[in-house]
């Protein structure tokens, strides 16, 4: 007979667990402390199997009856309410330990660390995740809602951290994104935050772009008193032109003296491509200077506290400082756009060769192959001229318009007015 409400609350305990039947396999068990469990009992083939449905009076009669016939729907569908319920059951209690601290430091080790990101680029995101740690470190990853990110991203905005919290929020998003690819949580809630932050000023690093400016620079730098090695540092970059970050790294076994060439690992580099550098004689002649005074092992710009680690990514930019150039002048990292800017003006040198001196990607990759391999002697000649120009305007002289030879070679001559170029450092 079915069970009523009336004869479930007058169901009393006995010395051992008993069970009283409703309906298709719906009962009600009722254990000797007094509890009353609902259960549903049903076959999967030959095998007996049970559903928990839980406690009386929590669960009521017509709740019970109703999850019962859900139970009894899935079966028919080829189902196993026990085994889902199952599922559910350590997946709610693997999430729960999956909080967004835990995915992110996963995230940073697995996808960073060990695929040989840059140290700067880890130190970087370790940054951007204890922006984020107060706010929703300890939550569940799975439960994160898109306020929860808003909050603390809000917070660096009011301090006027506008970049700050826009590349914040691009690293949770790359953590959520992680966390579903590894089935953490089902979606990234930053996504629906894109409008909801202030679009900062895009800000370019200062560079020089003049040649008197230029000139007056290398001077200065030539002239520099103060660490040995940073002077030496501060001797190549203009020449070299590659990312600060790049140059402080830099380590004696990548450089080959006797060829000319520095060539920088993947790990290194933005681009997570191996990058090779022409070296000019004047570099070539710096650095062996510099190997006569420190030696050839570990890095060739060492801290001035030690000598294991590079120095420090704020001593270029300090010494410039120290000689009297503000921030508004002249940054290391401007270097690279006085480099790009006066080789493009000066009509010498194909566009894409000196893209690939500056170690701008290519996104076909294919076709970046072929242009390295295409663009490399002209970059070699490209290098040895650029050092050339610079010892002219150091050294103060003038510089007069001309004809050059054009990226075709030597019969292309044509005169480019855009500035004034020494025609006396043209390529070979």
């Amino acid at each position: 007979m079915p069970l009523t409400e009336t004869r479930l609350r007058a169901l009393k305990p006995k010395d051992k667990p008993y069970k009283v039947a409703d309906d298709r396999g719906l009962y009600i068990e009722v254990s000797p402390a007094g509890g009353k469990l609902w259960r549903f009992r049903y076959r999967i083939g030959p095998v007996e199997k049970k559903l928990s449905i839980g406690a009386y009076p929590e669960i009521s009669l017509k709740q019970a009856r109703q999850t019962a016939y859900e139970a009894r729907h899935k079966i028919a569908s080829g189902g196993d309410p026990a085994m889902e319920k199952r599922k559910q059951k350590i997946r709610a209690e693997f999430l729960s330990a999956q909080t967004f601290e835990a995915v992110a430091r996963e995230y940073i080790d697995q996808m960073m660390v060990q695929s040989g990101r840059a140290d700067a680029t880890i130190v970087k995101a370790n940054f951007f995740l204890e922006q984020l740690v107060d706010a929703i470190g300890s939550r569940p990853i799975d439960e994160i809602e898109p306020f929860e990110v808003l909050a603390p991203l809000k917070r660096l905005e009011a301090k006027g951290k506008h970049e700050t919290a826009k590349k914040t929020r691009s690293f949770a998003s790359r953590v959520f994104r992680y966390g579903v690819a590894t089935t953490r949580c089902k979606g990234d809630p930053t996504s629906m935050l894109r409008g909801a932050l202030i679009t900062p000023k895009a800000k370019h690093y200062a560079a020089i772009l003049e040649p008197k400016e230029l000139g007056a620079l290398l001077r200065a730098i030539q002239d520099y008193t103060g660490n040995f090695i940073t002077r030496y540092a501060l001797l190549i970059a203009p020449h070299v032109f590659v990312r600060p970050g790049e140059l402080r790294h830099a380590e004696w076994k990548e450089i080959d003296l006797e060829d000319g060439v520095w060539r920088i690992p993947e790990g290194k580099m933005k681009s997570r491509r191996p990058h090779a550098v022409p070296l000019s004689k004047q570099v070539v002649g710096y650095l062996k200077e510099l190997a006569e005074m420190v030696g050839t092992e570990g890095y060739v710009f060492p801290s001035a506290r030690a000598s294991v680690r590079p120095m420090s990514e704020n001593t270029l930019n300090a010494a410039f400082r120290r000689m009297g150039f503000t921030k508004d002048e002249v940054t290391a990292h401007g270097l690279r756009a006085t480099a790009s800017t006066m080789l493009n003006e000066s009509g010498l040198w194909n566009p894409d060769a000196i893209e690939r001196g500056l170690a701008h990607g290519d996104s076909n990759a294919v076709r970046g192959v072929y242009h390295r391999g295409k663009h490399w002697e002209e970059r070699v000649r490209m290098a040895q001229w650029w050092s050339d120009y610079l010892d002219t305007i150091r050294e103060g002289e003038k510089v007069t318009k001309g004809a050059f030879a054009g990226r075709g070679g030597r019969d292309s001559e044509r005169l480019r007015p855009s500035r004034n170029w020494d025609k006396t450092v043209a390529p070979e």
